[in-house]
């Protein structure tokens, strides 16, 4: 890396100045060049474990077993394709999904849609708030409004990120996700599934459709799966790496990218098949039908599996999903921000600002309604994710449709169809979820 590279890369983040931070190898190897993009997928894949694709998993598992196996399986290919838009429109066109609103939508347009990313984000980082404070509170015996006052905390991780460079944000995302996915495939070891029910579990069977509440629980775990600030923070960060003008470079890039976040939803893809086929061996296999809080799951896990240590690996892997939340939220929280209104702000200052949002109506609810309340504030901001996501769904499919915009590298006819049915199959059921949370 020469010196003016190292230098950008330790600008604070995620300025325009990143763009190109990470410098790409002229000709080489193909495995070479790929190691050199792989990375932006893997803080995109953070967003698909959250704690609310947790709740249905465990929900999905202990009411059904693997059955709904399937359903885990075709929403992450769904992600797979609008997230391949999302690198497209950033590689192609140079441009962030906040940005091209801006400068493809009239002001008052664009102003609305910020405010409804904005909402989005501070959706997602309630959950997480919520899910960190509940891995402090089931390995540490904490009180639940303690650990979420000590998720503030987390604005001096993302300073530290801020002084040391793009990539080393990529290894830390990278290592958590590391750290989560051996968590779960030690419990499942210690689980020991029965592998001919997996199996049956990936083909869809006559009772998802004639079975109303195994239909819904499906159409939670598949409506949840696309979160609204993963496609911004996506078309940033896949333009970190030093492309160059041709457009075979850049066509390569693409290629790259699609690569990098394909490898990255299907290690989420595994780990939430992991939650649903762990629920399935030791909740349903045990007649416990109807798990699906957190913190209950914890409780249940050691004994049932007569071990202490899977209890606390679950704890683990809750806490180091909040950690790797904190850092993507941040920079997504950035990207909108800048991209919208070109407003910057400190990253560690933006952080504080959307933590001290999210933590209000958690310590509120926590301390007026008690800590079991909370579980019914992560299906708010649920419900809030499904609000703002066809506002960032339609806005991408849109733009990488369109030739004015993305010229020679505009996504193919068949791309865009299958995106666009995605979108609104997406839209739908989050509306159906929308329409159901309603009439409570």
């Amino acid at each position: 890396m020469t010196e003016t590279t190292a230098t950008r890369d330790a600008l604070p983040l995620p300025s325009g100045d990143l763009r190109g931070s990470v410098r790409v190898p002229e000709g080489g190897k193909f495995l070479r060049r790929l190691f050199v993009f792989l990375g932006p997928g893997y803080l995109v894949a953070t967003g698909y474990m959250d704690p609310g694709n947790w709740a249905t998993a465990l929900a999905g598992g202990s009411k059904f077993g693997a059955a709904l196996l399937f359903v885990a399986v075709l929403s992450s290919l769904m992600a797979i394709v609008l997230q391949s838009l999302a690198a497209r429109l950033g590689v192609g066109a140079g441009l962030d999904l906040a940005q091209a609103c801006r400068e493809h939508y009239p002001f008052p347009v664009a102003v609305g849609l910020w405010l409804l990313a904005e909402a989005g984000i501070f959706a997602t980082d309630l959950a997480e708030v919520i899910g960190t404070a509940i891995g402090l509170q089931l390995l540490f015996g904490m009180p639940l409004a303690l650990g979420i006052l000590i998720t503030v905390l987390d604005a001096f991780l993302v300073l530290a990120f801020e002084r040391a460079g793009f990539r080393k944000i990529e290894l830390f995302v990278v290592a958590m996700l590391g750290l989560i996915t051996l968590s779960f495939a030690a419990q499942l070891v210690m689980a020991r599934p029965d592998v001919a029910q997996i199996a049956a579990g990936l083909i869809p069977t006559r009772r998802f459709f004639t079975d109303p509440e195994m239909l819904y629980l499906g159409l939670g775990i598949l409506g949840a799966t696309v979160m609204p600030h993963n496609l911004f923070l996506h078309s940033f960060v896949v333009q970190t790496r030093a492309v160059g003008a041709p457009l075979d470079k850049k066509r390569e890039a693409i290629r790259f990218a699609v690569i990098d976040s394909t490898l990255a939803l299907l290690l989420a893809l595994l780990v939430n098949g992991a939650i649903l086929v762990l629920a399935a061996a030791v909740f349903h296999a045990s007649g416990h039908t109807e798990v699906a809080e957190l913190g209950e799951a914890y409780r249940l896990i050691a004994p049932l599996l007569g071990q202490p240590l899977a209890a606390t690996l679950f704890a683990v892997a809750l806490i180091a999903c909040g950690l790797n939340s904190t850092v993507t939220a941040t920079l997504s929280g950035q990207i909108v921000m800048e991209g919208f209104v070109r407003l910057k702000m400190k990253p560690a200052t933006r952080r504080l600002i959307t933590r001290a949002i999210a933590i209000a109506p958690a310590i509120g609810v926590t301390l007026y309604a008690g800590e079991a309340a909370t579980a019914q504030l992560l299906v708010l901001s649920q419900v809030a994710l499904s609000v703002t996501l066809p506002f960032a769904v339609v806005p991408l499919v849109s733009f990488t449709a369109q030739r004015r915009i993305l010229g020679e590298l505009v996504a193919p006819r068949h791309t865009t169809a299958a995106a666009a049915i995605i979108a609104a199959l997406v839209i739908a059921l989050n509306a159906k979820l929308l329409w159901d949370a309603a009439l409570g």
